[in-house]
């Protein structure tokens, strides 16, 4: 197979293509410290010298591809100008909030439930329904006061009901001698205790917004790094948790109060918040009053709908405004399953479009079904789905053709199941990794899919298998310890021509595999390889007129650096580069998921005050978290062992280990 050459200049800045990852171990192909990576020939090598403009933090929700993310926030300039204005005028307010909070404080519980009964008059969200008068008497249950009507059941939530919540529930949670409609009665009194609880969470949130401002107002645009560090979430998640208390502090009192009365859930909160995120304090006071009537006993999609109305309602002008601005943000999005499947959607597309393309997909789902493809309408319309993207054909070959046949040439396929099914054209557009016992039959350890995650040991050999088709495939092998560290890394370079193909022996690792599939070998070669390292080693696919290949395995220093891979400059060469890449997976940033082969590679110390351009001083960081470093009140160190930690202004650390692949 021909394989192109990596390049090994450290003057170069253009690197091999992909990171790799993988599990740990010995060197022993019994162990799971061997791991191969196929990777894209499309990749672009220039795009590691091209400096980055990526100004977007990395931080992507679990199993979100990165190249098929949302674009950044909501940056267009009008609709700053906005949501600008709307927190200029919410801050104006920001007394009027505080005496609400001071009232509240002075009022007491009884106070409280009053004046919320007068602002949804009478409906009290999880609870609402039943009546006292179907439990007149004494009861002895632990949960008396918790049955339909009666004073705990329609208490606020607070820390006091939280006391009696745990009366309730006796010895090893089991509410002995509660009844049903007691117990229903507990839980959403748990309810209305959680949502108090986060009420108060959001509430201290706000405080460290006003002790982290921003030049605009707002907050600090490294507050939600440092949030975010503290919760153990994502940017993403603390710039949601920022937006919303800031929210509820500075337009939306209403809803603040019947979230920390535990009417409202946070989702709920969230909804109205989000809903009402351009409209100034007095517009986003108007519209919450027209839902928060019911807004406890509206399920989210139903609140979601009426408030969105209520936006409208109010000022259909802005309602307008953030529709066409969405459509600009108008995307496909690909993401992991929990399952192991895939899901990919469009987003913010034109409405009467999606109609369209969703009845053309339920009509050829109809044909498959006439045509004796198994399954129900749901899997039907998911076949007709993508055979409408892929412009193939799964109707039984011999079926006959239909008016409503797709306009793409047709692709005769067999019916059946397509879980397993890998499209043409595939192996060469990612990168895979997958441990070498596993790809030789030794082992059922899960690979890993870029932009996808885990997937199952059969799965990732197929996905091989596919790769090893393609003679631009490319090849990385990454040694790990036994905590899945890297400790050692090659890339694959053809073998000498005299030996052209790959010659099974019965004594090989791996062995035949079934009819049609690549019989992959690996064997040593007997050279020690570069000094320190594992050994150089033949890997053969067993597609014949392919090359072998040959993987020098060197070193990657996991304590004392040996420099060996120094540049004399600033810009890192290609195999440092990408050795920092293998270490670190992903940015270094406290939280951030951003791929380390779309991030800088960032001198601990800088080059300008005498810092080595080194494995030692350097480390993949993405554009945001490079200049969240550079924030004096930030501070950054890299540790001898390739950990990296952050103290924050406030003066805690965290510390951002190097990569740990399966094990």
């Amino acid at each position: 197979m021909h394989q192109e050459p990596v390049p090994s200049d450290p003057g170069r800045d253009d690197g091999p293509p992909g990171t790799p990852a993988g599990p740990g171990g010995h060197p022993s192909l019994g162990s799971a410290g061997w791991r191969l990576v196929p990777q894209s020939p499309d990749w672009d090598e220039a795009f590691l010298a091209a400096p980055l403009d990526d100004e977007d933090p990395g931080d992507l929700e679990e199993d979100e591809d990165p190249d098929n993310a949302p674009p950044p926030g909501l940056d267009d300039d009008e609709l700053a100008v906005l949501i600008a204005e709307a927190r200029v005028k919410g801050r104006e307010l920001a007394a009027d909030q505080a005496a609400v909070a001071a009232a509240w404080a002075r009022s007491g519980h009884t106070a409280v439930v009053a004046a919320l009964a007068s602002v949804v008059s009478g409906r009290r969200g999880p609870g609402m329904p039943g009546s006292a008068d179907r439990y007149p008497a004494e009861h002895a249950s632990p949960a008396a006061g918790f049955a339909p009507g009666l004073p705990l059941d329609t208490a606020p939530g607070c820390a006091g009901l939280g006391s009696f919540l745990e009366d309730a529930a006796g010895e090893d949670d089991r509410y002995i001698g509660v009844t049903d409609d007691e117990l229903i009665g507990v839980i959403c009194g748990w309810d209305r205790s959680e949502a108090h609880a986060s009420a108060r969470k959001h509430a201290a949130v706000a405080e460290l917004i006003r002790r982290r401002p921003g030049p605009d107002g707002g907050w600090d645009e490294f507050t939600g790094r440092e949030l975010g560090a503290a919760l153990g979430i994502s940017l993403v998640a603390a710039e949601q948790m920022l937006d919303l208390a800031d929210a509820l502090e500075t337009r939306l009192p209403g809803t603040k109060a019947l979230f920390r009365s535990g009417i409202l859930s946070r989702d709920k909160a969230a909804i109205i918040a989000d809903a009402t995120a351009l409209l100034d304090p007095d517009e986003a006071r108007a519209a919450e009053t027209l839902v928060l009537d019911r807004g406890g006993s509206l399920p989210p999609a139903r609140l979601r709908a009426a408030i969105r109305q209520a936006v409208m309602q109010v000022n259909p002008g802005k309602a307008r405004k953030r529709r066409e601005h969405a459509a600009k943000q108008t995307r496909v999005e690909r993401w992991a399953e929990g399952s192991g499947n895939a899901g990919l959607a469009g987003r913010e597309l034109p409405p009467a479009q999606v109609l369209a393309a969703d009845q053309r997909v339920t009509a050829w789902a109809k044909e498959l079904g006439k045509a004796g493809v198994e399954g129900g309408m749901d899997v039907l319309r998911a076949r007709a789905y993508l055979d409408l993207l892929l412009g193939t054909d799964s109707r039984p070959l011999g079926s006959a053709p239909s008016e409503s046949e797709p306009a793409e040439p047709r692709t005769a396929v067999p019916a059946g199941p397509v879980a397993g099914v890998i499209p043409p054209g595939f192996a060469g557009r990612v990168t895979m990794t997958i441990t070498l016992p596993t790809l030789l039959d030794l082992a059922d350890r899960p690979g890993e899919l870029a932009g996808l995650g885990p997937v199952d040991p059969a799965l990732a050999r197929d996905l091989a298998a596919a790769a090893a088709r393609n003679p631009r495939s490319t090849w990385c092998l990454t040694v790990t310890d036994s905590q899945g560290h890297a400790i050692g890394h090659g890339c694959a370079r053809p073998a000498p021509a005299t030996s052209r193909t790959t010659r099974h022996k019965p004594d090989t690792p791996g062995g035949p595999g079934p009819p049609g599939r690549p019989r992959f070998t690996f064997t040593p070669t007997g050279d020690p390889g570069p000094p320190g390292g594992y050994g150089t080693w033949r890997f053969g696919t067993g597609i014949p007129g392919q090359r072998d290949l040959l993987i020098k395995i060197g070193p990657l220093p996991v304590g004392e650096c040996d420099h060996r891979h120094e540049a004399r400059g600033h810009d890192p060469g290609v195999m440092l580069r990408h050795l920092a890449q293998v270490r670190h997976a992903t940015c270094t940033g406290p939280g951030c998921r951003r791929p380390s082969t779309r991030a800088d590679f960032e001198h601990n110390t800088p080059y300008e005050a005498g810092g080595r351009t080194c494995l030692c001083n350097g480390n993949p960081k993405c554009r945001f978290d490079h200049r969240l470093k550079q924030d004096p009140r930030w501070r950054v160190e890299q540790l001898g062992n390739g950990d990296v930690r952050w103290t924050t202004p406030s003066g805690r650390q965290y510390t951002t280990e190097p990569t740990r692949y399966p094990v």
